[in-house]
């Protein structure tokens, strides 16, 4: 007999041979499995009968433990499915395989080299030109790749070289429908460099599916939407977007930067590209720019990599070192954000001082259970609203604990005023329609102790004008 079987042909033989003769037994829990030495299983759904067990490494050849031959299954007959668990955020990136060091380094190596010495006149190598192609960048790439579910991720030096990338998917006379309530250098591309490419750019409430529906044509290319939205946190449904857009033959991509891998994954809800300023949460120390785009399908894949090497735009193997450097620790960062942001949230909705609160992770948002149906958690940036420049002012420049500066993801609490910051780029008569007032306030929770955090807040709510 062998020593070693595929354990996919061997379940799934018994399994077709009992369920044909035996039918199925309930109630017993599988206990063992014979077999001599190790078997191979890349799957997620292993079918155990009574007396087998099977203990499954990550992407790595089962390791059974044995005990007799496996000849001896006539007398199994009682199966139960079971679901082989994926790892969690956190799990990936600590055990994600570095495949480019042949000498086992825990770290992934930095490759700081602008060219690859080739083998031969005739004969190319792995790589040849950082441009095109760098260790230390492919194993970032691979990494999110897996963290967002996609078939590939592509690195870009910033989330607005990543967004461009992606507007170039569009060709002259093709429509992008684009949501209104989006980040303000996103709005700066749509509005003022886009339309110079004969693109039609299209701006509506894609949290209102009517609106979306009505925009969408047989001339759309590309739908983009964040959600929730920056800064308002509007709540769109990706899935029936995605939808409605494929019905017309066109693309869609979420722009997650708020909300990072470890919160939500839009490529399973219907995208087929999700983009993260890789600046905010996956690095997390606000100390490198960088943006990615994560794909579904080869072909589109293959769109963007031609984009990304003729342009020149894919991130320096550094800047990449630097991502891995931070990734390891997003799950623990955005947890703890998160239960920070939950908390000052709250403190500011019942605040006497504060009109609105906008984040999803509050009972009477109105988006909160569409919301809740496509993510994991509200994430750690929210804004409100006071009612007066005058105060919001004044609270943003007299906080101990929060910079004031543009930009979000930080293990540092950061606050800003979205009008005359991150989007004031875009005109106060438009601003004012989207519902984007002066007083609004944007923070961005840290992991600094939350009771520090929302006594500062409080003092600067009550000394204000």
């Amino acid at each position: 007999m062998a020593s070693s079987i595929s354990l996919k042909t061997c379940f799934s033989s018994l399994y077709n041979d009992l369920n044909n003769n035996r039918g199925f037994g309930s109630g017993v829990l599988p206990t063992s499995f014979w077999v001599k030495k190790e078997c191979n299983l890349r799957g997620k759904r292993l079918i155990l009968s009574k007396k087998f067990e099977a203990n499954c490494l990550k992407d790595k050849d089962m390791d059974v433990k044995t005990s007799a031959l496996v000849d001896g299954v006539a007398d199994l007959y009682l199966f139960a499915e079971i679901e082989i668990k994926e790892p969690s955020v956190s799990t990936v990136v600590m055990n994600f395989e570095n495949k480019f060091d042949p000498y086992g380094a825990m770290s992934t190596p930095l490759y700081q080299t602008a060219t690859f010495k080739q083998p031969s006149a005739i004969t190319n190598g792995a790589y040849d030109y950082t441009r095109s192609g760098n260790p230390t960048r492919d194993a970032l790439e691979s990494l999110l790749a897996k963290l967002d579910k996609g078939d590939r991720a592509l690195c870009f030096t910033s989330g607005m070289a990543a967004l461009a990338a992606a507007s170039h998917l569009v060709g002259t006379g093709q429509e992008i429908v684009a949501g209104d309530d989006i980040y303000g250098g996103s709005d700066r591309l749509l509005s003022q460099v886009t339309p110079k490419n004969g693109i039609v750019v299209k701006r509506v409430n894609t949290s209102n599916l009517n609106e979306v529906a009505s925009a969408i044509g047989p001339h759309t290319k590309l739908v983009w939407l964040e959600s929730p939205t920056n800064p308002r946190q509007q709540i769109s449904d990706i899935r029936k977007i995605a939808e409605m857009a494929h019905a017309h033959g066109a693309l869609v991509m979420v722009d997650n930067s708020i909300m990072s891998p470890v919160l939500s994954q839009p490529l399973e809800l219907g995208a087929d590209i999700v983009m993260h300023s890789a600046t905010k949460f996956i690095a997390g120390q606000s100390d490198v720019m960088a943006g990615v785009l994560v794909v579904k399908g080869e072909s589109l894949a293959r769109d963007l990599y031609f984009l990304q090497n003729a342009e020149g735009s894919g991130l320096a193997p550094f800047d990449c070192w630097i991502c891995l450097r931070g990734i390891k620790t997003m799950a623990l960062r955005v947890e703890k954000q998160q239960e920070n942001a939950q908390k000052i949230a709250e403190f500011l909705a019942s605040h006497q001082r504060v009109k609105k609160v906008n984040y999803a992770g509050l009972p009477d948002h109105l988006g909160r259970d569409l919301h809740y149906s496509q993510a994991k958690g509200a994430g750690s940036v929210l804004s409100f609203l006071t009612g007066s420049l005058s105060l919001s002012k004044h609270v943003v420049e007299t906080t101990k604990y929060f910079s004031i500066t543009v930009s979000f993801g930080s293990v540092k609490s950061l606050i800003s005023m979205p009008c005359f910051m991150s989007h004031a780029s875009i005109p106060a008569a438009v601003r004012e329609a989207r519902g984007l007032t002066e007083d609004l306030i944007r923070i961005s929770v840290g992991i600094e102790d939350v009771n520090d955090l929302i006594a500062d807040l409080d003092r600067a709510l009550r000394t204000g004008p």
